[in-house]
């Protein structure tokens, strides 16, 4: 499999977070690797995104985290708050603007779930941080 960096990515705008988004499309997290914290005001959530910048053909995983800044609140729609173990599956990242430059940035997961993140302003940041390792299928999807 060929090697590539690691994936480095800033949002600061809706167009980046579509880009970001793109990137963690099918990602998986536990829900015990969300974490909030309001005195930082920081959301991190780790997640094992599937690596489609190598077209989807590399079929490999890898541990990256996303850490959202300006964070005034955070709020979860049918997700397993009490199930650290429950695994969820990222379908999209979105931007819903509110009173400028704020907003909510919104967790689509499979399964009808979601997270919605009351933010300052956007400030997104994702990084991987281990080494990729072969996954046995790639992520489909229905046409």
């Amino acid at each position: 499999m060929a090697a590539t960096a690691p994936l480095r990515l800033l949002a600061q705008d809706a167009d980046d977070l579509a880009v970001v988004s793109a990137a963690l499309q099918d990602a998986v997290a536990k829900i015990g690797d969300i974490a909030f914290e309001p005195k930082a005001r920081r959301l991190t959530v780790a997640f094992n995104r599937f690596r489609w910048e190598g077209g989807g053909k590399s079929r490999e995983r890898v541990r990256a985290g996303l850490q959202l800044g300006g964070v005034l609140g955070v709020q979860s729609r049918k997700l397993k708050r009490d199930a650290k173990n429950a695994v969820v599956e990222l379908l999209a990242l979105t931007f819903e603007p509110g009173e400028a430059p704020g907003g909510a940035v919104v967790f689509t997961f499979a399964g009808g779930g979601d997270l919605r993140v009351q933010v300052e302003c956007l400030e997104a940041v994702l990084a991987d941080v281990s080494t990729p390792w072969p996954t046995p299928r790639a992520p489909t999807h229905e046409a």
